[in-house]
């Protein structure tokens, strides 16, 4: 059980797995749910694989490589000394280094530090590049701090980080509340600590070996992932309405790849409520809000007539659409919603942000036939454009805008080919959900056999 959610695995093996998972992580809900999930997914891979369950590669797959927790002091602008909790969890490198997101929100703890490292192994290995997954953060809130108050806690929490990370070992990345200001605060002290330059952290400026696309990538690999699925029946983007939560950096790149590719985003949230534009949204206003002012979305209205704001974020998944892209945080799109989606008419569901579909949501979209990219599939671009990153800092070198581009839509037109050759093997046609899990899975599994048992 998980959130009083009974666990769907039949298999005796997989049951298991899941109740030495529930024994050691009590109470750590949002892990269990990415374990269950992922488990659910598996019972034909333990059918046609004995040699899986023989070498233990599941009961592994679910136990972090290494889990880091420590304090971080910092001195806020009055002088007072202020203390955060920070995290990273190093799941699995058996493809490759470590590499995933470091989340700096309130809501950090270490069951969603581990349900995002589990997932990211899963989801840096769709993308065919050489990475392992992790995830790391801090319950630090950078929202209404100073500059300074940003720099002095990213400066400590990298001065413990910097212990454990390097760029053959561990590759960290921005996530929720990590944008460019602070992966430089970052950035900056590494380099003072180990006196070295090199490719440690991704999603750096461009005038210290940043890539160009990567402030894109999620939201436009997002898009692209949603596009090839509705390609393989007949669908497209164009004249489509679509509904997008959030209204952060992945929101706001999958408005505009969205609507470039010939949809009308009517839509956008934050934690507060919601805005509803009938005549599709004005990204330039929520780009200067958002990037540049960094106000609440509720601001739009003031300056585009016609829109309307709505308190309660929720409320976002009653809007008729045809496509709608959850982009905000775990577990925002329940079954109520899902079912109010359904009645609407709703065509294809994907996810930007990391979990956000609950899953009675899930096992409704996939009854009713609709279209549903999980989240490890259909949000891997930013991830993927990370490994692209390294490749460019590794080589020295940097590719224009169109080559990184180009090298994400054919990563994401590949995640979405082998998902959907995975769950047509074995015997599930059309569930992204168990396609994901299995193709990211059989690459780390077949990585781990051939390690033998210290991984």
């Amino acid at each position: 059980m998980y959130g009083g959610k009974k666990v769907a695995i039949s298999n005796e093996y997989l049951k298991g797995v899941y109740a030495q998972a529930e024994k050691r992580n009590p109470n750590e809900k949002e892990f269990l749910q990415a374990v269950s999930e992922v488990l659910e997914s598996f019972e034909g891979v333990v059918a046609k694989r004995p040699d899986i369950v023989k070498s233990g590669i599941i009961d592994r797959i679910v136990e972090p490589e290494r889990m880091i927790t420590f304090r971080v002091s910092w001195v806020d602008d009055n002088g007072n000394v202020r203390v955060n909790r920070g995290y990273r969890v190093q799941f699995n490198s058996a493809i490759g280094p470590y590499k995933g997101g470091l989340r700096l929100h309130p809501s950090v703890n270490a069951s969603i530090m581990k349900f995002l490292g589990f997932e990211q192994t899963f989801k840096n290995s769709l993308t065919g590049l050489p990475m392992g997954g992790a995830k790391g953060g801090s319950d630090f809130d950078p929202k209404g701090k100073s500059d300074g108050e940003v720099m002095r806690f990213c400066q400590s929490f990298m001065t413990e980080l910097s212990k454990y990370i390097g760029p053959f070992t561990d590759v960290p990345a921005g996530d929720i509340g990590v944008g460019g200001r602070e992966i430089g605060f970052m950035y900056g002290q590494y380099k003072r600590l180990r006196g070295t330059v090199d490719g440690v952290l991704t999603g750096k400026g461009l005038s210290y070996g940043g890539s160009l696309a990567r402030t894109e990538a999620t939201g436009y690999g997002l898009c692209y992932f949603t596009e090839e699925m509705l390609n393989d029946k007949g669908l497209s983007f164009k004249d489509k309405t679509v509904v997008i939560s959030g209204s952060g950096n992945v929101a706001i790149y999958a408005v505009e790849k969205a609507t470039q590719l010939g949809g009308k985003v009517v839509a956008l949230s934050d934690s507060n409520g919601y805005i509803y534009d009938p005549n599709g949204i004005n990204l330039p206003v929520v780009k200067q809000l958002k990037e540049v002012e960094r106000k609440r979305i509720s601001e739009y209205v003031k300056l585009v007539p016609g829109s309307i704001y709505t308190e309660g974020c929720r409320g976002i998944w009653t809007i008729k659409c045809d496509i709608a892209l959850p982009c905000a945080t775990q577990n925002e799109l329940d079954g109520e919603a899902a079912e109010i989606l359904i009645k609407n008419g709703v065509r294809a569901v994907a996810e930007g942000a990391n979990m956000p579909s609950t899953p009675e949501a899930i096992e409704l979209f996939l009854k009713n036939k609709v279209l549903f990219g999980p989240a490890k599939a259909a949000n891997a671009g930013g991830v993927a454009t990370s490994g692209l990153e390294m490749c460019q800092n590794s080589m020295r070198l940097s590719w224009t805008f169109e080559d990184v581009d180009a090298k994400l839509k054919e990563i994401m037109k590949n995640i979405y080919n082998n998902a959907s050759a995975a769950a047509k093997e074995y015997g599930m046609e059309d569930n992204l959900v168990a396609g994901a899990n299995i193709a990211g899975f059989m690459k780390v599994a077949d990585a781990m056999m051939a390690c033998g048992v210290a991984y």
